[in-house]
């Protein structure tokens, strides 16, 4: 069986994904192609082709997304907190 991975692709959506506001459905993102990094347009993209965000460039995030959303934030919580002392 071989071991998954995250892809750089896979990396810059969960980057794109830690940037929503959890706290309220109402704040969306605009990621502007001509001003953000080429990989976060196309990923932003990758996300609304995989019905994660309403807009190409963004927007708001769907259901499924609100999802992902919370679990890609949780997982870098989990793997940034500082270290604990026994």
């Amino acid at each position: 069986m071989t071991q998954a991975h995250f892809t750089a692709d896979l990396l810059e959506e969960l980057n794109i994904l830690c940037l929503f506001n959890l706290d309220t459905s109402q704040a969306g993102i605009k990621v502007h192609a001509s001003s953000a990094p080429p990989a976060a347009v196309v990923a932003v993209a990758r996300l609304h082709e995989k019905g994660l965000v309403t807009q190409v460039d963004g927007g708001y995030l769907t259901s499924l997304g609100l999802d992902a959303a919370r679990h890609a934030q949780d997982l870098l919580g989990i793997l940034t907190a500082p270290e604990l002392t026994t």
